[in-house]
């Protein structure tokens, strides 16, 4: 009997983790809160999109106040682990998903059934094909009421890219729509583009 070899033996990527502690100051709703996260970054899962997924959190946080008057968690969902699961989340205290955030350019499918499970439902595209993405995929799109949108323009999603650590301190300000994610060292200006 061959010993199992490097090829034979299948190995389970693990999850890298990642935390941040996010000051956040959303001036167009006025809430303030330090949130403290932990983001699994699934071996498959770029620094760009797990920071598209932070800046999504950042941009939405004031719904914790606003739908649920606090009483609520808002947290990363499994992501790419679980495709059944949301980018980023927000439930009421009765377990009522009240927010469901993906990221990337999913299909109809999921976002339909992602209709049918909350209240709301964001998409952020941040990939430079999504111009592409979108001509395919935006009639399939039309019905689904629940359904925003969302462009982050590729410069401003790889510049994310650039504040990943192990361990971040961001500070995010959120004013007229945009949102400024920032650390010691850089600072990122997001602007997103609504399409839907």
């Amino acid at each position: 009997m061959r010993p199992a070899g490097p090829h034979h033996a299948p190995m389970a990527l693990k999850s890298t983790v990642f935390k941040a502690n996010l000051s956040i100051a959303d001036i167009d709703h006025n809430y303030y809160a330090d949130h403290t996260l932990t983001l699994a970054r699934h071996p498959s899962e770029t620094d760009e999109r797990m920071m598209v997924r932070l800046a999504a959190l950042a941009l939405n946080a004031y719904r914790l106040q606003a739908d649920c008057g606090g009483d609520g968690t808002l947290a990363f969902g499994a992501g790419l682990s679980d495709p059944d699961e949301p980018d980023v989340w927000l439930r009421d205290f009765t377990g009522q998903t009240r927010l469901w955030i993906e990221v990337g350019q999913p299909e109809d499918k999921p976002l339909a059934k992602a209709c049918n499970k909350s209240d709301a439902v964001l998409l952020y595209c941040f990939n430079h094909a999504a111009e592409v993405w979108w001509k395919g995929i935006e009639s399939k799109l039309t019905r689904l009421d629940k359904l925003q949108v969302w462009r982050v323009p590729t410069p401003q999603s790889q510049a994310l890219a650039q504040l990943a650590q192990r361990s971040m301190q961001l500070q995010a300000t959120v004013q007229d729509g945009a949102l400024m994610l920032a650390d010691n060292q850089r600072t990122v200006d997001v602007e997103c583009v609504r399409w839907k």
